[in-house]
């Protein structure tokens, strides 16, 4: 079991126009794909880093998971993905090692992913996210 490498740092804003514009100039690039994801309640921007990605998360409604976590701790770093190569199985195993999941079962997320997210609660505070590439 583990992970294949970090794939990208979620980041947690407002307005994602502002913020495009700012970590654009703040990394010299500019991002490369805007998503809508629904059931997440949230719109995205990803910035390609080489080894990692950088994902922008703006709520599309006051009570989507994005919403509650700004208006609780302001804008900032949400959480941590890591890719794994078959998402089911990770999810078992980490649930055999007592870690717990916001959901037992992956959906599909952004940039072509399956998601699923192991509860901060136990991971020292941390929302870690687990993803595998459709693709």
């Amino acid at each position: 079991m583990g992970v294949d490498k970090l794939e990208h740092i979620g980041i947690a804003v407002k307005n994602i126009e502002k913020s495009n514009k700012l970590f654009a100039k703040l990394l010299g690039r500019v991002h490369y794909k805007i998503e809508e994801v629904p059931s997440e309640g949230v719109r995205t921007s990803f910035f390609d880093m080489g080894n990692v990605k950088i994902e922008l998360l703006e709520a599309t409604s006051p009570d989507s998971p994005i919403a509650k976590f700004i208006e609780k701790k302001g804008e900032g770093i949400h959480h941590l993905a890591f890719e794994v190569t078959d998402i089911r199985k990770s999810i078992s195993e980490y649930v055999a090692k007592d870690f717990d999941l916001v959901s037992p079962t992956p959906k599909e997320g952004a940039d072509d992913k399956m998601i699923c997210f192991l509860h901060p609660k136990s991971t020292n505070g941390v929302l870690v996210e687990l993803c595998e590439s459709l693709t």
